[in-house]
């Protein structure tokens, strides 16, 4: 029988509003699942819902899913021109939404504070102050908690409970109790006055009011929610900032002069002015002008990189000196910026297995709350308690239970990882990068455009006199090199182009590239091949060979018609950051591993420059992959770090995938985590912040579960006041919060390992 196809998968992200807690992402999740072939995961922190679904499931369906559940939902709104955008800034929704919360929350400070005040200080109850104080609770047990009960009501006839549920309940079992015991228990007197202790007391014959309770629980959760809002925010900075350097409008230079347009109408090889002080409008090659760029807010790279004709500019960087005109080689969603916020925000939307196992935990934790409460409730009437104290510490119990620590914990130390690792130029593709990298203890690296600059060039070229002349042999040559992505090839065509200036180079036809060999192809009707040295070579070529080997430069072997005419060596330099990495991977555990196409003297060179021991060479795409393979059989997690078509099977074949910002499109597909700035050093700078984040997250976690596990039994016994249960249970979040925030600031530490004399190195 034949096999059915494949299911093809969509990815569609959707917006969910009225999500509270890691109980509400469990419901969304479920509810989103159980549309055929749907996987849903829900982020707490971003309010996002990443939904893999068959192209059959329209996305409408899935908003209607998340709106069944009970929450609100909609698909991204399409992008929107920067006049359409400035002119609806003061509409914002977002921005709506959080000053209505402020209102409320200030309404019910200037509501409650009274409350507490005169129920906490029994020196300043007036005869009948506790009506007062009644007049007062209302509009805060009923307006400032609404949001709460209308949520509570919600999930009830969705037959689910949420971190709301039990807010609800604690506001209106503490309301009822005391208007039970004004109008009806004596507490009504107006000489009453009652004592306040942090613990419950046993009742004195007065039934007790605890309108103390019932304004501190919504005042403390909507001041936790208000600052946990704000503290989240903060976590996404760095990506906001990230956006913010995308140009609004750009300079056009053409036949008809030069005129602003905005950058939505600007097309790739259009030709744009960026003068000094301005930031560069998009992708692009420099034409015209010399200048020095500021790369530190798109890569990290903090010092100023030196431009001129024919160098490549990435957009949103700043021209700190000369006037320069560049021309457009990538516009919107194709520029590395846009690529940049894209990678970032996808690795926000994933979760941690510590994540996932308190996501789990959440979806049964408040129906288990509910149960205890009910219990406690019912054992402390069984046993005598009088009522109030019964009902004192099952109000308590639902109020001091959070599982909105446990839906926080990963995903706001994420956002601030992450979005601090892009100010770093490290772009990670999601939490399970952070968790394999933590664990990694070997590194298989590149050599060429990896730990050395890729900026070749031609040291010298030996050619065989007796047959074609160097000239001829350097067209053809830079003629087949032209196809190539290789350091070396545009080296060798740069080195024609300068040397053979009044010609062009031909045309090459049947281009061939062999990963890890060379190139081939056809040149005016003659085959030619750059390719390693490789056999027997004429005495002219072998000493060339030898003294290429030397001086640690790579040979290029040039065959025409399969016969050896000419042999160049190209040079390389070891980039600066190359000694500090190396030091510092070794300080961190990780073994590095030399693994390069290149011959062995030239990569035995390099190893011996920056002091590494295991040196494999003359490794094809296939032996860089069989080389991880067997090192994650004998146990090891391997990362691998490569700029190169030939390194992309290694890459995905690697526990850990790492490729070179300024590496091939196929090599940063084929990655877990990207090096935007092109410097090996940034490794050992991501290993750290893997290890702290991670760390973070552990902490959070181990908080968030302590503290229901401590604050629990103690409302179970009665050893916890209402007020002080709402006071605890909104700083569990906001302590959560704040614990991530600190990512944001986290400096990577200071290599002091040694940083040599740089020495030249080469590969293919």
């Amino acid at each position: 029988m034949a096999a059915e196809p494949a299911m093809s998968l969509v990815v569609t992200d959707i917006t969910v509003g009225g999500m509270t807690c890691a109980a509400c992402v469990r419901r969304v999740e479920k509810k989103l699942a159980k549309l055929d072939g749907v996987t849903a995961t829900v982020n707490l922190a971003t309010g996002l819902a990443r939904v893999s679904h068959p192209a059959e499931v329209a996305p409408q369906d899935l908003v209607t899913a998340v709106e069944q559940a009970g929450y609100q939902a909609a698909l991204p709104a399409p992008p929107v021109r920067e006049d359409e955008q400035r002119a609806t800034d003061g509409t914002n929704e977002t921005r709506t939404a959080a000053g209505k919360e402020l209102e409320r929350l200030l309404v019910t400070v200037l509501l409650s504070v009274p409350v507490l005040v005169l129920s906490m200080v029994p020196a300043l109850q007036f005869r009948n102050w506790q009506w007062l104080c009644f007049a007062l609770t209302v509009p805060v047990a009923v307006w400032s908690a609404w949001p709460f009960h209308e949520r509570a009501v919600r999930n009830l006839r969705h037959s689910t409970a949420t971190m709301d549920t039990l807010v609800s309940l604690g506001v209106v079992a503490s309301f009822l109790w005391s208007a039970y015991a004004l109008f009806l228990g004596g507490a009504g007197d107006p000489g009453m006055r009652m004592p306040f202790s942090l613990l419950p007391s046993a009742s004195d014959g007065t039934a007790h009011i605890y309108l103390e309770a019932a304004v501190s629980v919504p005042l403390f959760v909507l001041t936790g929610r208000f600052l946990e809002a704000r503290a989240r925010r903060g976590t996404g900075a760095a990506l906001r900032s990230l956006a913010e350097l995308a140009a609004r409008e750009v300079s056009v230079r053409d036949e008809h002069g030069e005129r602003s347009i905005p950058i939505e109408k600007l097309r790739v090889g259009e030709i744009f002015v960026v003068r000094p002080g301005e930031r560069v409008a998009t992708d692009g090659r420099v034409t015209e002008g010399s200048s020095a760029v500021d790369l530190s807010l798109v890569t990290g790279e903090s010092d100023p990189v030196e431009v001129s004709p024919g160098s490549a500019l990435v957009g949103g960087a700043v021209n700190a000196g000369g006037l320069l005109l560049v021309r457009a080689t990538a516009v919107g969603a194709d520029t590395q910026l846009a690529r940049i916020t894209r990678l970032v925000t996808d690795a926000q939307a994933g979760k941690a297995r510590a994540q996932r196992l308190a996501d789990a935990v959440a979806g049964v934790f408040v129906p288990v709350v509910l149960t205890i409460a009910v219990t406690v409730l019912g054992f402390w009437l069984g046993a005598g308690a009088d009522p109030q104290s019964a009902l004192t510490a099952c109000v308590a119990v639902l109020v001091v239970a959070c599982p909105c620590a446990l839906g926080l914990a990963t995903p706001t130390a994420l956002m601030a990882a992450t979005g601090r690792g892009a100010q770093l130029g490290v772009l990670v593709s999601g939490p399970q990068t952070l968790e394999a990298l933590q664990h990694v203890d070997t590194v298989v690296l590149d050599k060429t455009g990896t730990l050395t600059t890729g900026h070749m060039s031609v040291a010298r070229m030996t050619t065989l006199s007796e047959t074609l002349g160097q000239e001829e042999v350097l067209r053809l040559v830079g003629a087949v090199e032209q196809g190539s992505e290789h350091p070396l090839g545009r080296a060798i065509t740069a080195y024609a182009r300068r040397t053979l200036p009044k010609e062009p180079l031909p045309p090459v036809r049947d281009f061939t590239a062999t990963p890890g060999s060379g190139v081939s192809g056809n040149v005016d009707g003659r085959t030619v091949e750059a390719i390693s040295p490789e056999g027997q070579l004429p005495r002219v070529l072998a000493d060339a060979l030898d003294a290429a080997e030397s001086a640690a430069h790579t040979p290029v072997l040039v065959r025409v018609h399969g016969r050896a005419e000419a042999l160049i060596a190209v040079g390389d330099l070891v980039r600066p950051g190359s000694y500090r990495a190396v030091d510092r991977l070794r300080r961190l555990g990780i073994r590095p591993v030399l693994a390069t196409g290149d011959r062995r003297a030239p990569a035995q060179a390099v190893a011996d420059a920056l002091g590494i021991e295991e040196v494999r060479a003359r490794c094809s795409p296939e032996d860089k992959a069989d080389l991880v393979s067997q090192l994650r059989e004998d146990g090891h997690r391997v990362a691998v770090v490569g700029d190169g078509v030939n390194d992309a099977a290694a890459l995905a074949g690697a526990d850990l995938g790492i490729a070179m910002g300024s590496g091939t499109d196929v090599a940063i597909g084929a990655a877990d985590l990207t090096l935007v700035r092109g410097d090996i050093e940034a490794l050992a700078d991501a290993a750290l912040l893997a290890r702290r984040t991670l760390r973070t997250i552990r902490v959070n976690l181990i908080w968030a579960f302590g503290y229901n596990a401590v604050t629990v039994p103690l409302a179970m016994v009665g050893l916890l006041n209402p007020m002080v249960a709402a006071a605890a249970m909104s700083a569990s979040s906001v302590l959560v919060v704040c614990n991530s925030l600190r990512l944001r600031a986290w400096q990577p530490s200071s290599a002091r390992g040694r940083v040599p004399r740089s020495g030249k190195a080469g590969a293919r």
